[in-house]
């Protein structure tokens, strides 16, 4: 398949992942002989989750991910990657046959710096960084980007600061509906001082913003910790979900590692039609490459029939 074949000369200079000119390396299918099946479900894994199956840098697990089946790739952190490095995972990934999920806009130093507070500031920071992330979206080929509006500001009623997180994201969904890309909201359950943790509460959100370039990220581990009943949560939230996420609990490791039951919820997933990434933001239940190999296999359980 073309996706196995992996491009001659990148032609980039400066980074350090850059191929030598004519070189050619070879995929994991041609090393081992074999390729995977690909998953029917888009799970995108991300930078790490294969380190040790693939200890050659982000090249080699790019290949690597493609070689085991999978069609996307997620990376969080890929704002602040250099714009060499950028350019070159998306080249690799377009040899590849696979597409970009989402990356965070990380508009400040911690999640402390909060639109919730509606402090001038804030959105500022928060827009500045809305701007740089059109740029990078195009640069290597994204659709959606997570956002999170921070923590509680005490001395504000909660609907006045839902009214401040509204605000922001109209003004953001500005910048990115033109260019046709969509910021993902997340609810998160690492703390109780987090504004954002329901999934009706971003439903509302997404209403009162009223635009395709805002929508709802919503990743099972955390809803599962926050409120449970997931089928039924995403059902009555369905229209405004753009993007999901995985991980078990307890633990947030791969699926089958916890008490969820991911067979069941990706059925649901499928039968609703979802077309988009299931990203794979967990770590690993096994250290090094047996648990690699292991992660792939509990994938493979789970894929939809």
């Amino acid at each position: 398949m073309e996706r196995r074949k992996f491009i001659r000369n990148l032609g980039l200079g400066g980074s350090a992942f850059t191929l030598a000119a004519g070189s050619v390396l070879p995929t994991f299918a041609e090393t081992k002989g074999m390729t995977e099946p690909t998953f029917k479900m888009d799970f995108a894994p991300h930078f790490g989750m294969f380190r040790n199956s693939a200890p050659g840098g982000i090249v080699d697990e790019l290949k690597f991910m493609a070689d085991q089946g999978f069609r996307s790739l997620e990376d969080n952190g890929m704002l602040r990657r250099s714009v060499e490095d950028q350019t070159l995972i998306a080249k690799t990934m377009e040899s590849l046959g696979m597409r970009m999920g989402v990356f965070v806009i990380d508009g400040g130093d911690n999640w402390k710096v909060s639109l919730t507070s509606g402090k001038q500031e804030f959105m500022d920071k928060f827009l500045e960084t809305c701007r740089e992330s059109v740029e990078v979206a195009k640069r290597v080929n994204a659709t959606w980007m997570t956002v999170v509006p921070g923590y509680f500001e005490r001395n504000l009623p909660i609907g006045v600061q839902t009214g401040n997180v509204i605000e922001a994201y109209k003004r953001a969904a500005e910048i990115f509906e033109p260019h046709g890309l969509v910021m993902v909201m997340e609810p998160l359950s690492d703390n109780p001082d987090l504004f954002l943790r329901h999934a009706d509460q971003s439903y509302m959100i997404c209403k009162a913003v009223d635009s395709p370039a805002c929508k709802i990220l919503y990743d099972i581990y955390h809803m599962q910790r926050n409120e449970g009943n997931l089928i039924a949560t995403m059902q009555k939230t369905w229209d405004e979900i753009a993007y999901i996420q995985i991980g078990d609990n307890p633990g947030r490791k791969e699926p089958g590692t916890g008490e969820i039951n991911y067979g069941n919820v990706f059925k649901f997933i499928n039968d609703k039609g979802f077309k988009g990434i299931c990203g794979m933001e967990h770590g690993n239940a096994i250290p090094g490459a047996d648990g690699e190999k292991a992660l792939i296999e509990a994938y493979r359980k789970v894929d939809i029939m």
